[in-house]
């Protein structure tokens, strides 16, 4: 398949690119900026969001598209400044893809569009399937359901949209890193009350899951990409601890999250259990169900 992905320099589009290169696809990179992708058989880079790029005179014959593009959530705090950059980019980059299938002549089948768990807003006690309806108000909620109402303008031009809805990606970057930095340092425990569920899913398993959902014309809508055996934050690192064979012991309060992170802080405080149900109803089959399987991967 010839399949295009705009965001694909980041740290999911490169675990992506591999999946796709590994089994014979040829990928096409949306980009700001060729410099930063490395060509090679299978992968082209093409200018976008620029001025005068014209990436439709290199999308012949489009099978899908993969729109991860957007600012990254992560920084120390969400300034007005950051919040609006979250927002904003992710809006300008779908409406540009909307765009740009508008311009082809042959339309591709499926556009699968980055997303979030945080749509289902954040609980305890309550388990979020694809068919839970968000009544959250909170920030990131609120980017998400703006972000697919964008995206679900493709809809209108015949192309089948799934809205991939990702959990905590684990992997060698991301989050993972600066989670388990405090165990190696001997200070690692649990954040707040430990209570809250961490929607976790290994890297290999959101390119594994993005691929399923091209490949599956059965699914459309939401599917959330996260691992089917979730565990509450003091489960989680208490399996890094034992990974890394350090203590987990030393709590971080909640007051201390707030006063560092401010309004950002609620995404290590709070979670949500976002099961995978349609990727199991349709067959995934999970190269890392298990956290600590998971974690033996990446941290050692």
């Amino acid at each position: 398949m010839h399949i295009v992905i705009a965001g694909g320099s980041g740290f999911v589009g490169k675990a992506l690119q591999a999946r796709l290169l590994k089994e014979g696809h040829k990928i096409t990179i949306l980009t700001r900026n060729k410099e930063k992708i490395f060509e090679s058989n299978g992968l082209r880079a093409v200018e976008w969001l620029n001025p005068n790029s014209e990436p439709e005179i290199y999308m012949k014959n489009v099978d899908a598209i993969i729109n991860l593009a957007g600012e990254s959530i992560n920084g120390f705090r969400w300034t007005k400044e950051k919040k609006k950059r979250i927002i904003e980019s992710r809006i300008h980059a779908t409406r540009e893809i909307v765009t740009l299938i508008e311009k082809l002549d042959r339309k591709p089948k499926v556009l699968v569009n980055g997303s979030a768990v945080g749509y289902y807003g954040m609980s305890d006690v309550e388990t979020f399937t694809e068919e839970s309806k968000s009544q959250a108000s909170d920030f990131l909620a609120s980017v998400v359901r703006k972000w697919e109402e964008e995206a679900a303008q493709a809809e209108r031009l015949g192309v089948r949209i799934v809205f991939a809805r990702l959990g905590v990606v684990l992997g060698k970057e991301g989050a993972l890193p600066l989670m388990a930095l405090p165990y190696k340092m001997g200070v690692g425990g649990p954040v707040g009350t430990g209570n809250q569920w961490i929607p976790w899913v290994h890297q290999a398993d959101v390119a594994g899951l993005l691929l399923f959902a091209i490949e599956n014309e059965s699914i459309s809508g939401p599917i959330n990409v996260t691992a089917p055996n979730l565990v509450k934050n003091k489960e989680f690192g208490k399996t890094i601890g034992r990974v890394l064979h350090r203590p987990h012991w030393m709590p971080v309060p909640s007051f201390a999250m707030k006063l560092l992170l401010g309004e950002m802080s609620e995404m290590l405080l709070r979670g949500q259990c976002a099961i995978p149900q349609k990727a199991e109803q349709n067959g995934y089959t999970f190269e890392y169900p298990i956290l600590e399987q998971a974690m033996e991967n990446i941290l050692r």
